[in-house]
């Protein structure tokens, strides 16, 4: 890979790997805000009050987080008000490193399978080692390559 993407892709791999425990952790059924709410002893009237909305803005905020259509921005409003840290980040289910290499495996094997089709017309088959290796080889030039996620072949 390109140095510089390499690096980022390294560098964010390395994150990944500190919190990654977390990735098991559920958010509660009825909403992180309502049960930090309740566990805080504080009622909806009095999360309202400091967040400078109405009662019932509240209630619809817990409703909307609970099924996953709250904004980030008023989840970031509501944890202020509940003197909480909103933390926010996407962790990949592989390793960065381990996605690239797999997508460019994948289109090396695509774009292969084509001019494998015309040599078994010509009697020029590739099979077994030759062939993983000849994937292998071709997906190394395609890991820094603009397009490597389209579904162009």
């Amino acid at each position: 890979m390109g140095s510089n993407n390499a690096t980022a892709l390294e560098q964010l791999d390395a994150r990944f790997t500190r919190i990654a425990t977390v990735r098991d952790e559920r958010r509660p059924h009825r909403g992180w805000i309502r049960a930090i709410r309740d566990a805080l002893g504080m009622s909806g009237q009095e999360l309202a009050e400091r967040m400078d909305v109405s009662q019932s803005t509240v209630v619809d905020l817990e409703a909307s987080e609970a099924t996953d259509r709250i904004k980030l921005a008023t989840l970031r409003r509501a944890a202020d008000a509940l003197d909480c840290d909103l933390v926010y980040f996407l962790v990949p289910r592989t390793s960065l490193e381990e996605a690239v290499w797999s997508r460019a495996r994948t289109k090396a094997a695509q774009h292969l399978a084509g001019i494998a089709h015309h040599g078994r017309l010509e009697g020029q088959e590739v099979t077994g080692g030759a062939e993983h290796a000849l994937v292998d080889k071709l997906a190394a030039q395609l890991v820094d390559r603009r397009g490597l996620w389209s579904d162009e072949r």
